[in-house]
């Protein structure tokens, strides 16, 4: 049964803090826990949001972190991110649809495909025409394959009401377009550093809590301008595929108040 690492919105920065936390020092707990207890697994699905800013030196320095994981990782793409310095540093699949950060990846008995739910610039995102399309012609090209697939921007409501505004624009167009065909079985998604679930026309959709903040509950309401990281524990995604049937955990790796002094 073919084993997938989950991580999700890494947000590194190459030095200081992230709104009170250290990325680096989050994501080498996270690879650390990743290579003492699931060193068997296939590969790590890494869902967005790899850098807060995205510069040469930010994914240079991530890359360095990320090359201490003992399993093959796939970057993709998040609203913090930029497609061209990603590619140019980090090892992303060169079989991938031109233009975009989005390729498919054949397991035993099933295919992983990572899209491309960017839009440059923007905290929303969105699949244009050429990436519905590709989605369709990997899954035809696999009728019989079940398939499961890793995005940034939840394409579904989730009852977040800060964050289900900058989901996927054209989430419900999406999720109709999955329902004709059978072989989908699960959805995951990013960007809202929650753990949530859905079920939209048959196919489960399940989001992750980042490796680095998680944000607070919606209630008390909040917006942006007010936003605080809540003291919650990260967490990373361990997913086992048999086929059509999956299991998933969300395992916390460390603390929420995880830091390493005397550096």
């Amino acid at each position: 049964m073919p084993k997938v690492i989950w991580m999700s919105d890494l947000h590194f920065a190459p030095d200081g803090d992230v709104l009170g936390h250290d990325p680096r020092q989050r994501l080498d707990a996270a690879v650390g826990y990743i290579n003492r207890h699931h060193g068997d697994a296939e590969c790590c699905v890494i869902s967005g949001d790899l850098v807060d800013h995205a510069t040469a030196e930010g994914y240079t320095a991530l890359r360095a972190h990320l090359d201490r994981l003992r399993v093959p990782y796939l970057p993709m793409v998040g609203n913090h991110d930029d497609r061209t310095l990603m590619v140019e540093s980090l090892p992303v699949p060169k079989d991938r649809l031109d233009g975009f950060v989005q390729y498919a990846v054949d397991l035993p008995g099933a295919v992983l495909l990572c899209l491309d739910t960017l839009i440059p610039g923007e905290g929303a995102g969105a699949l244009c025409a050429a990436r519905l399309d590709w989605v369709q012609a990997q899954l035809r090209a696999r009728p019989d394959v079940p398939a499961y697939l890793f995005m940034h921007h939840p394409p579904v409501p989730l009852g977040l009401p800060a964050q289900d505004p900058i989901g996927l624009r054209n989430g419900a167009e999406f999720m109709a377009m999955l329902a004709q065909f059978p072989t989908v079985r699960h959805v995951f998604a990013g960007h809202v550093h929650r753990p949530c679930s859905a079920m939209v026309r048959g196919i489960g959709v399940t989001t992750a809590r980042s490796v680095l903040m998680q944000a607070p509950a919606p209630w008390p309401a909040w917006d942006w301008g007010s936003f605080a990281p809540a003291p919650e524990a990260p967490s990373i995604g361990v997913i086992g595929i048999d086929g059509a049937d999956m299991w998933q955990q969300q395992v916390e790796f460390c603390v929420a108040g995880f830091r390493v002094t005397g550096r």
